[in-house]
């Protein structure tokens, strides 16, 4: 078994919360220390919270839920490749990639690492469009990304997510990929299935090849 590198980012009220959805929130409905038996939580947060994963219903009025997003896109070969420089990751950076054979992609940006503060950035790396319309033709199962978004933030048309979504691409965003080295990996990736939702906080862990 190889090493396994956990990309989550934690859930805590410290998360950063994309502009208009629901903030991180969690209280003891049942506290050992206050006599109860156990210890029990109630939580408020949105679909999108933290790491997560977007189904096509987010942005596809017929679009699966995630409880249809199908397993084998989930768990399998990742390829994680690294944009260290850029504003965002465009068209040319897409073909300078060796794709072959690639079903699932993690892309790592200075975006990484960025979640562990409070506080939400505008100008986080993002996914031009037509970068997003050359993976989706390479029939990617999952493309995952390090910040809440791979949309520019204030983008009206939603164009990336839409070229993505709308192939039928599982999109994983909210990774932190600090200790992930470009290569080739074994992911796993569960979000959790609540029925009819458009997205859903997700585990998501890398395994080292040997």
């Amino acid at each position: 078994m190889g090493r396994l590198l956990d990309v989550t980012v934690p859930l805590s009220p410290r998360v950063p919360t994309f502009p208009g959805d629901p903030c991180f929130q969690r209280h003891l409905v049942h506290d050992m220390a206050t006599g109860a038996p156990c210890n029990v939580s109630e939580m408020v947060l949105g679909t999108h919270a933290g790491t997560h994963v977007d189904a096509p219903l987010h942005f596809i009025a017929d679009g699966a839920p995630v409880e249809a997003l199908p397993l084998r896109a989930l768990v399998g070969p990742v390829r994680v490749v690294a944009v260290t420089d850029a504003a965002a990751v465009t068209a040319a950076h897409v073909r300078g990639w060796d794709l072959t054979g690639v079903e699932r992609l993690l892309v790592r940006t200075r975006n990484s690492g960025t979640l562990a503060s409070a506080e939400f950035r505008q100008d986080f790396v993002y996914l031009e469009p037509e970068a997003a319309q050359l993976l989706a033709a390479r029939g990617l199962l999952l493309f995952g990304w390090d910040y809440l978004s791979i949309e520019r933030f204030g983008s009206g048309d939603f164009a990336a997510h839409l070229a993505l979504l709308g192939a039928g691409v599982v999109l994983v965003e909210g990774l932190d990929l600090s200790a992930a080295e470009p290569g080739d990996y074994r992911l796993a990736c569960l979000p959790l299935c609540i029925v009819g939702a458009d997205g859903a906080p997700a585990r998501v862990v890398l395994e080292t090849l040997p």
